[in-house]
This record gives structure tokens, C-alpha cells and sequence, in this order.
């Protein structure tokens, strides 16, 4: 593949970036200053000017963070990072060669934001290479944020959901820059999956940020912001542990290095049911006024949402599954504080179950596709909801969190997919699923039934079907106990 220059002008300066194939790519592009040194813990901050042409080849330096641990770090992607590569908050753009001719007109722009917990994660991860949405149509642009006790620490005297407000940056710097790369500034679609699912619905909830959102994707993405006490419990036991008052000075004055060494000997041995509290959004006046459950179903754009059938399966292995007990999943369910008409209708709807798979149902439920639809259910704004079900055949994952993402990103043969999905997925569902995204993106209309008034959902799998809410007598009865 031959590779050649690009170039592209923007506030701060001009780029050289590089072009294959009929696309243009300008990575590591700083839209915020470094945020360390006397910005740590700060708001972030405009990006310096630069004389000369940047170079626009390479991936800005991840956040700080460790790579995943045991068997979720054989399945999902890892970074590496301790915070000494300091110019964490950079975008990348890729862009149709033809984009900024003049008959060409400006294209729609989609603004990809990873996840993670919170904690991980990175634009320059490979499965979220944009080449495929160019190729489509569509100018991708990819952000990284601050990660865990950086981006979303509780502190007494610092901002909150700083990690939130790094990606409101990138918002802003995409409607304001994008012009140059052939990018419409007027069609910015955000999408996220997981925590940038999460971020999503944060963004399109701000007073301030929402305007310049025309549409959104949300894949597997929690629609709930803590209470500050509740999203502050990592930040006061990581404090405790270190020996250091919860306040921007004290967490300051340690290096990104050694609060990740912290937070590792913090999360050890932990999973979604027990042990150390996680990273959380925090219901804020200046930050998130409101949490997204609430306010989503009132934002005018398009959203287009959804899970995967058995998200759980990415969080527990088949043996760990296979080992809870019924007297467990009980307490677990006691836990979470399932409803009872939930419990009765995943023993009728999966009679053949583990206490195990139901007791994974039911944390799916409670996290992600509950609120999901309690929000669809009251939008009067265009609503698309899907399910992804195909079955991956590696180590019982099923249809688990973040299998999706190889199939929307059509990027089936990228190691980051090959880890999850298999060495021989379907390449028609790829095809189906992203076509399906940049329809979403460029009009605002995936291409099925929207979801009021029948509740009807696109379940993705080696046949696709439009079908009425799967599990419904389960998810409602969240609702009904709220």
C-alpha cells in the first residue's frame, strides 16, 4: 500500500498527515493543552498554536492507565501508560481524499468515543481505525479523554467528570475544525460504546454541548450519573489507602504512575458484583446537571441505542458462571436489588438456565437495558434500538459487551476483532451493521422500524429481524418497581 502526504489547515496550524487508498489521515492533533503540570486536576484548556507544519502521522500518547489483567485482557485490547508522554489530549481524522473539492460538498461528520470503565482505553486501539467510515462517506474522528482517578476523580476542590469535560473539548474543536477536513459542522454524529456509550448520552444532556450533537449512537452504554458521594467512593477509598486527604493538592502531588499503582492494588481481585467501587459520571451543576436517563428523553436528535444479548459474558468466564449457586444468585440478585416480577420472568423466558446466565441477565438488565428502554419508551424524538445476538464461539463469550464493535467498525479482520469473534465470523453481518451505522450517521435513520409505538427492536445476527422488545416481561419489570 503506497502512502503519500496529506495536508490540512486549522486554527492552530497547518498538518501534514498521510493518504492511501482515497483516504486522508491527520492523527494525534491536539484539541485541549497537555493536562498536567498546574493543569492537572483543571479544566481543560486550549491547545497551543505550533509554527512550521505539525506532523499529523503517528497516535497521540494514550492516557494514563494499565492494561487489562487475566482474561479479559486476552479477549479486549490494552494500552499501556504512565503519564509521562503528557500530550494525552489529541483527536484523529480520517477523511475522503475528495472530501475538500469543491463539487464534492461537505460530508457528515461522526465523532467516535471509546470506552473502557472509564479507566482504559484509547483512539489508537486498531479496531477503531476509521478508515471504514471514510471509505463510506463519512468524516471519523476519534478522541482520547482523561481515564480514571485524572478524569473522573470526586476531590473537594477540583472540577468533577473532568474526563466528561475533555470530550465536550473534542466536541467543540470537531464543530469548530472539521470544516477543514471536508467535515460539515452542522451533522456531527457522536457515538460511543460502553463508557463512551456513557459519554454520549452525558454529552447530548448538557445544556452546552447538546446543540451541536445532530444525532447519536449509543452501544451498550449506562444512561446513569451517580450522586457525588456515590460516584466519589473510588476517589475516598484510594485516598484512604494512599494516606492523603480526597482534595486536588494532595492528588496532585503524586504522579499519574502512582496513583495507577494505587487503583491496581485497589481493583484486585474485584468483578462487577463485588469487591472495589469504579470509576463513575457524577451528577454535577457546572459538568452533568442531569443524569442521561433523564434527560435523554427529551433531546430532540436521533439516537440510535442498544446492547448485546449476553453483555455479562465478557465479565464472567463459563466456569465462573457454571459455579454460582442458586442460593447465590439469590443474593446477588438481593444485591442488585432485582425486582421480583424480573427474577420470575427470567426463570419462565430461560427455564433451561444456569442460576448463573440468570443472575448475568439480570445485572445486563439492571445496568444497561432497563434504563435503555425506559428511555426509548419516552422519547418522542426519532429512536432506533437494536440487540446484537450473534454468538462468538471463543471461550463462552456469546454475544458479550463489546462484541459489536468489529462487526460496526466492518474491521472483522483486525486483531482486536479476531480475539473476540473468531477467525471466521460473518462478513455479511459486518457489511449489514456499519451500512447500517453511516445511514444512521448521514440521515439520521438506520434503516429499520423506529421503536415507539411498537417497541420493535433490530436484532442483529446471521439473520437479521425486526422484532417486538425481546425479554420484555423482564425489562419492564424494572419500571414497574421504580
Amino acid at each position: 500500500m503506497s502512502t503519500e502526504t496529506a495536508e490540512a489547515t486549522i486554527s492552530t496550524g497547518p498538518l501534514r498527515g498521510g493518504a492511501s487508498d482515497g483516504i486522508r489521515r491527520f492523527l494525534g492533533i491536539p484539541y485541549a493543552a497537555p493536562p498536567f503540570g498546574p493543569r492537572r486536576f483543571q479544566l481543560p484548556s486550549a491547545p497551543d498554536s505550533w509554527t512550521g507544519v505539525r506532523d499529523a502521522t503517528q497516535f497521540g500518547p494514550a492516557a494514563p492507565q494499565t492494561p487489562y489483567r487475566g482474561r479479559t485482557g486476552q479477549l479486549l485490547p490494552s494500552l499501556n501508560s504512565d503519564g509521562t508522554d503528557e500530550d494525552i489530549l489529541t483527536v484523529n481524522v480520517w477523511t475522503p481524499a475528495s472530501a475538500t473539492e469543491p463539487a464534492s460538498g461537505p460530508l457528515p461528520v461522526v465523532l467516535w468515543i471509546h470506552g473502557g470503565a472509564f479507566e482504559r482505553g484509547g483512539s489508537s486501539l486498531d479496531g477503531y481505525d476509521g478508515t471504514s467510515f471514510a471509505r463510506s462517506g463519512v468524516v471519523f474522528v476519534s478522541a482520547n479523554y482523561r481515564l480514571g482517578s485524572e478524569g473522573f476523580s470526586v476531590l473537594e476542590d477540583a472540577p468533577r467528570n473532568l474526563g466528561l469535560e475533555d470530550v465536550a473539548a473534542a466536541l467543540r474543536w470537531t464543530h469548530a475544525e472539521i470544516a477543514a477536513f471536508g467535515g460539515d459542522p452542522s451533522r456531527i454524529t457522536v457515538m460511543g460504546e460502553s463508557a463512551g456509550g456513557a459519554l454520549v448520552g452525558a454529552l447530548l444532556s448538557r445544556p452546552d454541548t447538546g446543540p451541536l450533537v445532530s444525532g447519536a449512537i449509543i452501544e451498550s452504554g449506562p444512561l446513569d450519573a451517580a450522586d457525588p458521594k456515590r460516584a466519589g467512593r473510588v476517589t475516598r477509598a484510594l485516598a484512604k489507602r494512599l494516606g492523603i486527604p480526597a482534595t486536588r493538592e494532595a492528588f496532585a502531588a503524586l504522579s499519574p504512575a502512582e496513583l495507577l499503582a494505587a487503583r491496581t492494588a485497589q481493583a484486585a481481585g474485584s468483578s462487577p458484583l463485588r469487591g472495589a467501587p469504579g470509576f463513575l459520571l457524577a451528577r454535577d451543576p457546572e459538568s452533568l446537571p442531569e443524569s442521561p436517563r433523564a434527560a435523554l428523553p427529551t433531546a430532540t436528535a436521533p439516537i440510535l441505542i442498544g446492547t448485546n444479548t449476553d453483555e455479562y459474558r465478557l465479565w464472567f468466564t463459563p466456569d465462573a458462571l457454571a459455579r454460582i449457586s442458586p442460593w447465590q444468585a439469590t443474593l446477588g440478585h438481593l444485591a442488585l436489588k432485582i425486582p421480583r416480577a424480573a427474577v420470575r420472568a427470567y426463570r419462565t423466558q430461560s427455564p433451561h438456565a444456569g442460576a448463573g446466565d440468570r443472575l448475568g441477565q439480570a445485572l445486563t438488565d439492571s445496568m444497561l437495558r432497563a434504563p435503555m428502554t425506559q428511555v426509548a419508551d419516552r422519547r418522542t424524538a426519532p429512536t432506533f434500538v437494536y440487540e446484537f445476538a450473534w454468538q462468538s464461539p471463543v471461550d463462552g463469550l456469546g454475544a458479550g459487551h463489546a462484541l459489536e464493535l468489529g462487526f460496526v467498525f466492518d474491521g472483522l479482520d483486525k486483531p482486536d476483532s479476531i480475539r473476540m469473534a473468531g477467525d471466521a465470523p460473518p462478513q455479511r453481518l459486518a457489511h449489514e451493521m456499519h451500512d447500517a451505522w453511516v445511514r444512521m450517521i448521514r440521515d439520521g435513520d438506520p434503516g429499520w422500524e423506529p421503536f415507539a409505538p411498537g417497541r420493535r427492536v433490530r436484532v442483529f445476527d446471521v439473520e437479521s429481524r425486526t422484532l417486538p422488545l425481546p425479554r420484555a416481561d423482564a425489562v419492564d419489570a424494572f419500571s414497574s418497581a421504580s
